[in-house]
């Protein structure tokens, strides 16, 4: 299985303790999330039915400004896993380093994976794959860079799992339901910070979108899932004041780690990726205080944290910092 954060359960397992003695800062999840509201009984105890699923799509389509078909799916790591079956195996391009249940998702489906490491690299592919803004180190590409980039490929993915944090950066509202060749994934559960609910929603033309609906089947996402949904996508007022949060919220994190002598190699207002010296060290340090970071194989210098969620969380985080830098 691909290494990724949101794997408390190696924390304990490794280090002790039980998961209320822990801050996981490993996942790039709001840690402040949208207040759930009251769910009728029916709600858990009957099936969704297509009206509801086709409400939630259509709020969806209005909050992501898009004109292309909006299909809902559980989690956006359900849509990564279906999309190497919307085409023939064949070759797909990544742009790298990035999220690696993408490579994971192609490889099993037969597909030929290529990393490359510079956008310009990802044309004469049969797919092309695009995390924006990237996880983990931030990078951002404009949508028309991307539209561009589509013309050039039979399909390119673009993950915008962490898009809701910079909506100017999105590609859905250049998606309509004549596209072929662009198809977008959205996240739910990182910005409303209910990763449990596992929903997410694919934005792509006609064809992809009948294909995809196919693979799904009938009951693609669950009731709750569906009723609270609708209910956050379309509270613009929520949205407004948690990104203005989370942007303060990321600046305090970054001139927290600035002054212990991290830097910055990039991220979004959900997670701050750093560069140090002896990570390794470091992230000994932020384990005794039961702080769990997310570290990378390939990057052995660069540590990822996510946001605290309270005054102890960033107290306990402090602390880890002072004694380590002394």
């Amino acid at each position: 299985m691909p290494d990724h954060g949101g794997n408390l359960d190696q924390a304990i397992r490794l280090h002790g303790g039980f998961r209320d003695d822990w801050i996981d800062l490993s996942t790039g999840i709001n840690p402040h999330p949208y207040p759930l509201p009251t769910l009728l009984e029916k709600t858990w105890s009957c099936l969704p039915t297509r009206d509801e699923i086709n409400n939630l799509e259509r709020i969806a389509s209005q909050a992501y400004c898009t004109a292309g078909c909006t299909i809902a799916i559980a989690g956006a790591q359900s849509a990564i896993q279906l999309i190497p079956r919307l085409r023939k195996s064949g070759l797909v391009k990544i742009l790298s380093p990035t999220y690696a249940e993408h490579a994971a998702a192609f490889k099993i489906s037969g597909w030929q994976v290529q990393h490359v490491s510079e956008f310009e690299k990802l044309v004469d592919s049969d797919v092309a794959v695009v995390v924006n803004p990237n996880n983990p180190d931030g990078r951002q590409f404009q949508p028309s860079e991307l539209l561009e980039l589509s013309s050039h490929v039979s399909l390119l993915v673009v993950d915008e799992s962490f898009c809701d944090l910079v909506p100017d950066m999105s590609v859905a509202p250049l998606i309509t339901r004549e596209s072929g060749s662009l198809l977008v994934e959205r996240s739910f559960g990182k910005f409303y910070g209910l990763a449990g609910l596992r929903l997410g929603f694919v934005v792509a033309g006609e064809p992809d979108a009948d294909r995809l609906r196919q693979l799904t089947g009938p009951w693609p996402v669950s009731g709750p899932a569906i009723a609270i949904a609708a209910t956050a996508l379309a509270d613009r007022d929520w949205r407004k004041k948690t990104l203005q949060r989370l942007r303060q919220d990321s600046a305090r994190l970054d001139q927290l780690a600035s002054q212990y002598g991290l830097r910055l190699v990039g991220g979004t207002h959900l997670f701050r990726t750093y560069a140090y010296s002896d990570v390794e060290i470091l992230k000994e340090r932020l384990v005794q205080y039961r702080i769990w970071p997310r570290c990378f194989t390939d990057y052995p210098n660069w540590i990822r944290l996510g946001l605290p969620s309270g005054t102890e969380h960033w107290d306990r985080l402090k602390r880890a910092f002072i004694l380590f830098h002394d």
